[in-house]
């Protein structure tokens, strides 16, 4: 039996209060440091889309000159910048302490998770541990390539159509730095939490919520869902870069209908 029955409800709430604790700790040294660290970290990573000469772009360009679409419209510029402005008096340092935040964060993901383990794991059976630490490395994996299909592949599309969107030619197009930041971290933190979904379709399929069979069902439906999905995310016009932001999220159905057990493999119910 696990140990952790054995423990009082105040003995619980003690060693929950000790891990949130560590928590606080790790999440503060991590913030210090992404603090130090930041007008690097922001010149050079965050910045980065603001220029045609991002990764991403030149990417585009190579493979749209292979296909013939070179003159099609759809390549950067590499003289595209994007001028990012500071409104408000306090926005720099707000910013700087936000973003230390979010990167202490995203850095200390996996380390939270771990924390958090620690506590829940006493109440498990072996077989469930066993699992779990499967888990926990998938569940760490599936985040960070979240974060990088974020950051190299969604926002740079989004920032090359919004900054690039005029409704007149009157309107100078300058984005201030509380948008920016806002939509950064938010795309690459949802974009990270997205990609958990086929953890969370094994842990269903796990206790008998999702079947193989329910994939294989609303296989054409979840295309389409998943097709506006990828169209509210990239609003722009060009199938190319709907294709593109289309195809890890698919991937990530076809992952987690792998996942989920076949009707076979469920454990049958014992008659009484």
């Amino acid at each position: 039996m696990p140990e952790e029955t054995q423990m009082s409800f105040w003995e619980h709430l003690d060693a929950l209060r000790r891990v949130l604790f560590h928590i606080v700790i790790v999440m503060a040294i991590l913030a210090v440091g992404a603090f130090i660290a930041m007008p690097w970290v922001f010149d050079n990573i965050i910045m980065a889309p603001c220029s045609g000469t991002f990764p991403t772009y030149a990417f585009f360009d190579r493979v749209l000159s292979s296909v013939g679409m070179a003159d099609s419209g759809l390549s950067t510029d590499p003289s595209f910048k994007v001028d990012i402005v500071s409104i408000e008096l306090a926005s720099q340092l707000f910013i700087h302490l936000s973003a230390a935040c979010w990167t202490a964060l995203v850095l200390g993901f996996p380390i939270i998770i771990y924390l958090l383990w620690g506590f829940i794991a006493p109440a498990l059976y072996e077989n469930e541990r066993r699992n779990a630490g499967k888990a926990f490395i998938f569940g760490n994996l599936m985040f960070y390539l979240g974060v990088a299909t974020g950051y190299f592949l969604v926002f740079p599309l989004a920032v090359r159509f919004l900054a690039g969107y005029q409704l007149s030619e009157a309107i100078r197009p300058i984005v201030s730095l509380d948008s920016y930041m806002d939509n950064f971290f938010m795309l690459l933190v949802m974009m990270g939490t997205v990609f958990e979904l086929p953890l969370l379709a094994w842990l269903l399929g796990r206790i008998g919520v999702l079947t193989r069979s329910f994939f294989r069902r609303y296989r054409r439906h979840a295309i389409v869902v998943l097709l506006i999905v990828a169209a509210v995310i990239t609003p722009t016009g060009d199938p190319f870069t709907l294709f593109l932001v289309f195809t890890p999220i698919y991937a990530l159905w076809e992952i987690g209908a792998r996942l989920v057990p076949a009707e076979k493999e469920l454990p049958t119910p014992v008659s009484a």
